[in-house]
């Protein structure tokens, strides 16, 4: 068998996985053979700080904040990626950038005032990606790497959940939905024209770079020029849809889009930088008045236009259920605020026609 199809068949394996749960997933997971290279034990070896002992970060990575983030629980985040010395980001796709061998990615989740997790990746030789994730310690002094199943309940969360740590095959899952294997690092995230009604904005922290920093400093290669005289934004006739559209976009998009693994669901929920104003956003494209295809949810409808109650959509985002939550996974606590913002927006769509037929 190709090794192409070979690796489109496993990761379409690990989505099916992923939506199953923990459980499926581990069953999935590659036995044995092409062991990836382990990361370094420690944090503190990946580079990530100039000073390890005061946790200082070495000044020489990027700092950014993506505009539409991933729900984490109401975790604070830190993230910061590092590129070779000249090398530069093919941009040419602006959906799907591609990074160098030898970028490296972090990012740091810290529930009340003190770190929990720090995930890891980088990018290797034979253009494959390594992935990892430390667990800090109570004091916030060290940070060892969890085994390849990760580690459950690593902080407790409201409700009598807790934080889980993923593992590699988690990472997977979610990171190679799509081309690119950074998620919240693209032209629309890290556009200029930020969304101010974004679920959980993140203020951007001092010194980060957004698209138009990242080309001016020449770290941008084949990036359409349109995106930097009219940066991108998600162009919708309220300020509720755009903020829906681009919370959809964030959460849900590196799975359900045109591509991936689960593209014959035929859901898109990813937005396209260029996107053409006279065309309805992929997200509403694929889901008012759409039957729903999930086994189980025969009869709903993804998005009933004018009733959130009516809409499968609001009711998986709302939900926590191991076989009925979305994402199904990196959250164990519904986002309130989401869904709030879900309900109003359908509650403004206008509800004709309700529903079309099963393509």
């Amino acid at each position: 068998m190709p090794c192409a199809k070979r690796r489109s068949i496993s990761r379409a394996l690990l989505l099916a996985a992923a939506l199953a749960g923990p459980v499926a997933l581990a069953a999935a997971a590659p036995a044995g053979g092409d062991a990836p290279p382990a990361a370094p034990e420690h944090l503190r070896d990946t580079g990530l700080y100039a000073d390890p002992e005061r946790r200082a970060v070495d000044p020489a990575h990027l700092t950014f904040a993506p505009q539409y983030a991933l729900w984490t629980d109401g975790a604070a985040k830190r993230r910061w990626i590092s590129l070779p010395p000249g090398s530069r980001i093919d941009a040419s796709d602006p959906d799907d950038w591609r990074f160098p061998v030898g970028t490296r990615v972090w990012k740091e989740f810290a529930f009340d005032g003190r770190p929990v997790e720090t995930r890891y990746m980088e990018r290797l030789p034979d253009g494959t990606w390594l992935y990892a994730a430390y667990a800090w310690n109570p004091e916030g002094t060290d940070a060892l790497r969890v085994g390849p199943a990760g580690r459950r309940r690593a902080y407790p969360l409201p409700g009598g959940a807790s934080h889980v740590i993923p593992g590699v095959q988690d990472c997977k899952a979610c990171h190679e939905g799509q081309a690119s294997r950074v998620l919240g690092f693209s032209a629309l995230q890290l556009s200029p024209d930020r969304d101010p009604r974004a679920p959980h904005a993140e203020p951007p922290p001092a010194g980060s770079v957004d698209l138009a920093g990242l080309a001016a400093t020449g770290l941008l290669e084949g990036l359409p020029p349109a995106l930097l005289a009219d940066p991108p934004r998600i162009r919708a006739p309220t300020a509720e849809a755009r903020a829906a559209l681009g919370y959809l976009h964030g959460n849900c998009g590196h799975c359900h889009d045109r591509s991936g693994p689960l593209a014959s669901l035929g859901l898109v929920l990813r937005h396209p930088a260029l996107a053409p104003e006279a065309t309805p956003p992929p997200a509403l494209a694929t889901t008012l008045g759409v039957p729903a295809r999930r086994l189980g949810s025969e009869g709903a409808t993804r998005i009933h236009p004018g009733d959130p109650d009516l809409s499968l959509l609001v009711q998986r985002a709302a939900s926590r259920a191991p076989t009925l939550q979305m994402p199904p996974l990196g959250t164990a606590t519904v986002d309130h605020d989401a869904v709030r913002l879900l309900r109003a927006w359908i509650a403004q769509l206008d509800p004709k026609p309700t529903r079309r037929p099963d393509p």
